[in-house]
Parts: structure tokens; sequence; C-alpha cells
């Protein structure tokens, strides 16, 4: 059976920076068993003027998320602590405003969704 049809997504958050495009998305497979993706997005203009994308993309498994985040927190502290100059760590501090499209979202939030087409007509 094809991957795509026993998982399904519950929660998605983007994050654009640049050229670049983040995506967080979790996911669950029909057995409610729970994982993550991140996927970057780079766009891309190749030399006939059109545009494509190349992305990457990894799989993050329920049992390994608090290691995850305690590797990403332990290499982040580090550049803040020991690379980078205080106004650097300061410009990183600095508040941000958010397109609302960057914000989290559950499935029932994204554009485009019909709660009538759903099978289980919540």
């Amino acid at each position: 059976m094809d991957d795509r049809h026993d998982q399904e997504e519950i929660y998605s958050q983007r994050i654009k920076a640049g050229k670049r495009t983040y995506f967080f998305d979790v996911k669950a497979t029909r057995g409610q068993d729970y994982y993550l993706t991140i996927t970057e997005s780079k766009r891309r203009q190749n030399g006939d003027d059109s545009v494509s994308y190349e992305k990457h993309k990894i799989f993050l498994y329920k049992e390994d998320f608090l290691k995850f985040v305690d590797a990403l927190q332990d290499a982040v502290d580090y550049v803040r602590e020991e690379l980078l100059t205080p106004e650097e760590v300061a410009e990183l501090d600095r508040p941000r405003e958010y397109d609302d499209r960057d914000k989290p979202r559950s499935e029932f939030e994204r554009p485009g969704f019909d709660p009538n087409l759903r099978s289980d007509n919540y």
C-alpha cells in the first residue's frame, strides 16, 4: 500500500526564510503513531528562466523527539554563547512579526478545508 494513504497530517507550520521555506508537519499513521516531517524547500531559478524547488525532508519519529530537541537546543546555545557577538545575539532576540501564513494550523484551519468532505462528518 502507498505510504501516503497511511498518514494523516494533523498539524502544520510554515516558516519563510528568504529563498527557503521550512515546513513542520505532524502526521499520524492509521494506528495513531505520530511523527514529524521537517521539509526545507528552496526556490531555484533555472537557466531557462523557469522556477523549480529543491526539497529536503527529515522524518522524525516520536521516540526521538526529545533527543532531537535537546541536540538542537545544545547546538543553538553553542552558537549563541560561543560564536556570536552580543550584537548578533540581540538581533536574534529582537521580537519579530510573522505573517498569518506562518502560524501553526490544525487540519480544520487549513485553506480549502471543507468539513462536509470528511468521511467521519465532524
